[in-house]
C-alpha cells in the first residue's frame, strides 16, 4: 500500500507536470497564507475579491524539517527511564498541493510525507474553500461574499490562534520556537466553517464537525460519532504603520462523542524525542514532553490569544480554559493553560529574531490529583532567505506533584535544540 501511495504521487507529479509549468508564474494564490516568512504573524488569511485567476493553476510546495537534540532528563529514580544522548532527530516532510479551480474557489490538501510517529506518507488533511459564488452565476450574492469566506473539508478546524504559531510537522518556519504548547490543541476533522469579516476590523467565524479525528461508520453506544461547535470572534487591526493589534476568543464544545482528540490529534509527534519514557516500554510516547488531560467526551474549551506588534516587538498570549471527561467517568474535570512569549524581530526585512515562552499547565487527572508543568524556552532564530530558517532553543521543563511511583514525580528535562527547516 505504501507503495502504491508513493508511485501514484509521483505519477501525479508528473502527469501535471506540462499544466504546472506551463502556469508557472509569480502570481499568488487568492486569500492564501504564504508558508514561507511572508507567513508569519498571518492567522486566517485576509479576504480580498479582486482575483488573480486566469486559469486552473496548481502549486506544489513543501516543507523540510530537521532537529539537533541535545537534552538532559531526571526523575525520581523509582522508574528507570530510556537512556538517551545528542544526535540528529528523524528529518520530517510535508508535500502541499493548492490548486485555484475557479475565481473564488481553491483546494488546500497537505500530506506529511515523513513523520515522527509515520515514516510512511500519509494525508494530514485538506479543505475547499470558496470566496466567490460566480460558479453559481456571475456576481451572485456578490455583496455577501465580499466579507464571507466559507471552508469545508476534512481539515485543521480553527479553534484559538495558537495552532497559526505551532509547528505542524514539518512546517515550522512559522513557529519562533522549536516546541509547540505543553497542551497541544490541534485536531482534525470533518465539518464546515464560515467567516464574515467588517471593515472596522471585527470578525466572526462558526463551524460544525462531526467530532471525530478517525473516521468511521463503526457504531459506538448506539451512535457513529456525535458533534462539535466552533466559534471565533475577533479584533484584528493595522493601527499605525507600526501598530498592529489582535485579540480573539474560540471556543470548542462537543455533545457526546466517543472519542474526542483536541489535545492528542497531532500525529506528526513533539519536537522532544524519547523524552522521559519508560526504559521498559515497548512502544515510543510520540507526543513526549506534551500533556493531554485525558477527556473523550463532552469538551467545552475556550481560549483567549492577545496579540500586539509595535515595529519588530511582539507579544503574544494564551489563556485556555477546558473541563471534559472520559466515557468512564461520570463527572468532568478541569484543566488550564497560560502561556506567554515575547519576540523582537530585527535585521533587513526582520529576518533575525530573539525571543522568550513562559507556559504553564495546571489539570486534575483522572482519579483526582492535581498537577502541575512549567515550561521556559528561549529562542533565537535568522531567516538565510525567505524559505530558509535556522532555530536554536533553550528549553526546561519540571513537573509538579505527581504521585510517587509515577515515571514523572520529580521529573523535569532541559538542553537545547536546534532546528533547520525549508518551506516554500
Amino acid at each position: 500500500m505504501k507503495s502504491v501511495f508513493k508511485l501514484a504521487t509521483l505519477a501525479l507529479v508528473f502527469t501535471m507536470g506540462y499544466s504546472i509549468s506551463a502556469q508557472n508564474n509569480p502570481r499568488d494564490f487568492d486569500n492564501y497564507r504564504q508558508p514561507d516568512q511572508r507567513g508569519v504573524n498571518v492567522f486566517e488569511p485576509q479576504k480580498d475579491t479582486i482575483t488573480n485567476f486566469e486559469e486552473l493553476h496548481v502549486r506544489i510546495g513543501g516543507s523540510f524539517a530537521l532537529q539537533f537534540q541535545a537534552l538532559d532528563q531526571e526523575n525520581s529514580g523509582a522508574v528507570p527511564m530510556k537512556e538517551i544522548g545528542s544526535n540528529f532527530n528523524l528529518a520530517t516532510a510535508n508535500l502541499d498541493l493548492d490548486v485555484a479551480l475557479y475565481d473564488g474557489v481553491s483546494m488546500h490538501l497537505r500530506t506529511y510525507l515523513s513523520s515522527r510517529h509515520h515514516n510512511e506518507p500519509y494525508v494530514k488533511g485538506g479543505y475547499f474553500q470558496i470566496d466567490k459564488l460566480d460558479f453559481i452565476s456571475e456576481g451572485f450574492m456578490a455583496d455577501l461574499m465580499e466579507r464571507t469566506t466559507i471552508k469545508i473539508g476534512h481539515m485543521e478546524n480553527n479553534y484559538g490562534d495558537a495552532h497559526f504559531r505551532r509547528t505542524d510537522n514539518a512546517q515550522a518556519i512559522h513557529n519562533p520556537f522549536v516546541g509547540n504548547l505543553i497542551m497541544d490543541s490541534f485536531t482534525t476533522e470533518v465539518g464546515a466553517e464560515v467567516y464574515y469579516r467588517t471593515d472596522m476590523g471585527i470578525f466572526g467565524m462558526v463551524g460544525f464537525t462531526n467530532g471525530k479525528l478517525n473516521q468511521s461508520v463503526e457504531e459506538s453506544n448506539g451512535a457513529t460519532g456525535g458533534a462539535a461547535f466552533l466559534a471565533k470572534l475577533g479584533y484584528d487591526k493595522q493601527v499605525s504603520d507600526d501598530l498592529r493589534v489582535r485579540l480573539t476568543g474560540s471556543m470548542y464544545n462537543t455533545g457526546y462523542a466517543p472519542n474526542v482528540y483536541l489535545y492528542n490529534a497531532d500525529r506528526a509527534g513533539s519536537r522532544y524525542y524519547d523524552i522521559l519514557q519508560d526504559a521498559t516500554a515497548t512502544s515510543d510516547n510520540f507526543r513526549s514532553g506534551r500533556f493531554t488531560p485525558g477527556f473523550s467526551n463532552q469538551i467545552t474549551a475556550i481560549m483567549i490569544n492577545p496579540f500586539v506588534k509595535y515595529g519588530g516587538l511582539e507579544v503574544f498570549g494564551t489563556v485556555e480554559l477546558t473541563s471534559g471527561r472520559s466515557l468512564a467517568e461520570a463527572d468532568r474535570r478541569n484543566a488550564e493553560q497560560y502561556a506567554g512569549e515575547v519576540i523582537y524581530r530585527f535585521g533587513e526585512a526582520e529576518n533575525v529574531f530573539l525571543g522568550g515562552r513562559y507556559n504553564t499547565v495546571s489539570a486534575e487527572l483522572n482519579g483526582g490529583q492535581e498537577v502541575s508543568i512549567n515550561r521556559f524556552q528561549l529562542g533565537a532564530g535568522w531567516f538565510m532567505t525567505k524559505n530558509v530558517l535556522m532555530k536554536a532553543e533553550y528549553v526546561n521543563q519540571q513537573y509538579n506533584d505527581y504521585a510517587a511511583g509515577n515515571i514523572l514525580e520529580d521529573a523535569q528535562f532541559d538542553g537545547f535544540m536546534l532546528e533547520a527547516v525549508i518551506s516554500f
